[in-house]
């Protein structure tokens, strides 16, 4: 399978003109104080179906053949490339089947189904619904459209580095890029490489699943579009030869990433998207320059983005929880309440323990949900209430 070159991205870039957005490249100065550095975040999670995925699915099956498109199409994904490929077909008018896994989010999904393809859901992730989309390709002659191992599909990802290439300041810099299956990243590194080979490339991964990073999947990451076990011959060539260098994060610091771009620059970023902005405040990105981290997608739905909200406000101090023991007398809990108010700290939920717990006779229980202002002014709060005479356990 040959890899795209330069012209097969201008080329690209060309079919996706009045389709795909051109997406803004934002300077964020929270990122930038936070991370000692010149930040700017190119924001694909606005595109066109809520990620990058729209331009190399279109790019693709704008190309197909007029005997492929009488035989529709087939795709398996875990959400955001399933939904580029309905929105595609819809638009060229063929018909579209989306394989995902039974664990992908519902807003990717339903996202699907509302551009008019025929979602399945089956089998524990993407290798699992490849398997079942190739199958399906076996019993009614669709064309599959691989998700990232397809050259068209990685051109189109590419004209995300031909837009960087210009919206970019010249002089160098680095560019800090998801990786899942490789085929943003690497259609960003082929057309970064050829414009502005100045720019240093660093890719990630969600450590639970970290192929490209020589690590085994250990479990569901919040990232679980950039969740592929297993990369492809065509994109792990061009990573290879093309990126700088590939870091990994972890689960809790991309929560945070999330929490940090709703919060201070008002953007709705899917952990995909947010693993670039986790590697830059982890201090994973090597130099001292300018920073681009792209949002490869917004698509998160609702439920999950509270969990994860909730999550990194844990993670990051602002959620603080506790267990006291007090004496089982009246007043007791009322005190903890004006200690913890005194201190500024909001109750969010009080449960009281008589019961259950290995406590004294006349002693009760009581384990307290607090929201502060970070794990500093959390430190405090533990610290002002063991002055007061209690015995606090944290919890988180």
């Amino acid at each position: 399978m040959s890899r795209p070159e330069l012209a097969d991205l201008t080329a690209a870039r060309t079919r996706l003109a009045g389709v795909a957005r051109v997406t803004p490249v934002l300077t964020s100065g929270t990122l930038g104080s936070l991370s000692g550095r010149t930040v700017s975040l190119k924001a694909e999670n606005l595109q066109l179906t809520g990620s990058f995925k729209i331009r190399g699915a279109y790019n693709t099956i704008v190309q197909l053949s007029e005997d492929e498109r009488r035989h529709g199409v087939v795709t398996a994904s875990a959400g955001n490339h399933g939904q580029a490929v309905a929105w595609a077909a819809r638009e060229a008018g063929i018909g579209a089947t989306i394989f995902v896994p039974a664990a992908a989010p519902m807003a990717k999904v339903e996202a699907a189904r509302s551009y008019g393809a025929n979602v399945v859901l089956g089998g524990e992730g993407f290798d699992d619904a490849v398997a079942a989309a190739l199958a399906h390709v076996e019993s009614t002659g669709a064309t599959f459209v691989h998700a990232f191992d397809n050259p068209r599909v990685v051109a189109g990802q590419g004209t995300v580095g031909l837009e960087l290439a210009e919206q970019l300041p010249p002089g160098p810099g680095t560019v800090v890029i998801p990786v899942g299956g490789g085929g943003l990243a690497g259609g960003i590194a082929i057309g970064l490489r050829a414009l502005r080979p100045e720019l240093s490339l660093v890719g990630v991964q969600a450590a639970a699943c970290a192929p490209y990073a020589g690590l085994a999947p250990t479990g569901p990451t919040i990232a679980d579009g950039i969740a592929i076990k297993v990369p492809a011959e065509l994109t792990k060539a061009i990573l290879r030869d093309l990126l700088d260098e590939i870091v990994v994060v972890e689960d809790e610091a991309i929560s945070q990433a999330i929490v940090l771009l709703l919060e201070r620059s008002k953007l709705v970023v899917e952990g995909a998207g947010a693993a670039s902005v986790a590697a830059l405040l982890g201090g994973l990105v090597p130099g001292q320059g300018p920073v681009c981290a792209v949002l490869a997608g917004g698509n998160i739905d609702a439920t999950t983005l509270v969990s994860v909200t909730r999550y990194g406000l844990t993670s990051s101090g602002r959620y603080l929880v506790v267990r006291i023991v007090i004496p089982d007398r009246p007043g007791q809990l009322a005190r903890i309440l004006a200690v913890v108010g005194g201190e500024h700290a909001n109750v969010l939920n009080v449960t009281h323990y008589r019961e259950g717990r290995s406590i004294g006779v006349l002693e009760t229980e009581a384990e307290v949900t607090m929201e502060t202002r970070g794990e500093e002014h959390s430190q405090h709060v533990v610290e002002v209430l063991e002055a007061f005479g209690f015995t606090v356990q944290r919890l988180r």
